[in-house]
């Protein structure tokens, strides 16, 4: 499961609270349908992993490992558990290693490796990739996935990285401010978000206001559009309408069409990045790269029905710009 949201929306201190390190002003924290909030966080069996790896500069990477296994007997089973944590994470003869000579990825999985010795109930990962360059985030992320899935261990990641979140959750829950405002799959959050909030955070921008009509169609700035979700809400309804940056085409896919000038056009690899200022909102596409636009001309553009989406809530909600800086 990924906590997914904004910094400062209260995801470490959720974990937090899970971990013991910190108390809940009220409430209680069940764990197998056991209220945990009297257990010590020694004794919950949890393990917890931070995004600075914390590891101890003056033992080598072996030692580090071994140190949740250090209560066990015997001398050999924690050798044997070293080795059987260092085989896991891709590290088999690194023990001797100094840790300081280890690269930023080695270092996340001896981290990996030493919360994971002690065999624990849940794991719980901080922002484990965020102090890595975007490549070997995208490596990293989905190594763990694959270490976690095959050891069949729940665990709680947090992150404020979709992309992350996707690739390695199979259960994502967006918070806002100590809230959380959905909880689904990833294809769920993705494709259905349920509020403006969940919306604008994932990157969606072209939120727009709607009234659902007597016939079950929606009020648009450009007149009435056949959505099928709006058949759900009674006539009057005030919805918000996202429309989806890939839903636009220059054929006539349907009879739902957004006429306005071309402002920018960016090339972004894959396709281009579009911006239409239309009856007064600025509507952001993704267009095929066969399909050049010029900037400055008035465009015509057909929007694909399945590529858009009604739900309840204030449409005009905004995430704070710290929030967007990240």
């Amino acid at each position: 499961m990924c906590l997914l949201g904004p910094s400062g929306c209260g995801k470490t201190t959720l974990l937090r609270l899970i971990a013991g390190l910190e108390t809940p002003d009220s409430g209680s924290i069940l764990f197998e349908g056991r209220d945990i909030m009297g257990v010590p966080p020694h004794q919950r069996g949890f393990g917890l992993m931070f995004q600075e790896f914390a590891l101890f500069p003056h033992k080598n990477v072996g030692q580090n490992i071994a140190f949740g296994v250090q209560h066990w007997p015997h001398a050999q089973e924690r050798q044997a558990r070293v080795k059987e944590m260092l085989a896991l994470v891709g590290l088999t003869g690194f023990a001797g290693r100094d840790v300081n000579s280890l690269s930023g990825g080695e270092r996340q999985r001896v981290a990996l490796a030493r919360s994971l010795a002690p065999g624990p109930r849940l794991l719980m990962l901080d922002e484990p990739l965020g102090a890595l360059d975007r490549a070997l985030r995208e490596r990293l992320m989905l190594e763990i996935r694959q270490i976690l899935k095959g050891l069949g261990l729940t665990a709680i990641y947090v992150t404020h990285d979709q992309t992350e979140a996707f690739a390695v959750a199979d259960r994502v829950a967006v918070m806002n401010r100590g809230r959380i405002e959905q909880d689904g799959s990833p294809e769920v959050v993705y494709y259905q978000p349920a509020t403006p909030f969940v919306a604008q955070f994932l990157g969606f921008t072209n939120l727009l206001p709607g009234q659902v009509s007597a016939g079950g169609q929606v009020e648009t700035p450009w007149g009435e559009w056949s959505i099928p979700q709006a058949q759900q809400y009674p006539a009057g309804t005030d919805v918000t309408v996202l429309i989806r940056p890939e839903a636009a085409s220059v054929e006539a896919v349907s009879e739902i069409v957004v006429e306005g000038e071309l402002t920018t056009s960016l090339f972004r690899g894959r396709f281009y990045q579009i911006t239409l200022s239309a009856a007064g909102q600025l509507l952001t596409f993704e267009m095929p790269l066969n399909d050049l636009l010029a900037v400055g001309s008035r465009v015509k553009l057909w929007l694909d029905p399945t590529k858009i989406s009604i739900f309840l809530g204030d449409w005009r909600l905004e995430i704070p710009a710290k929030s967007l800086s990240e």
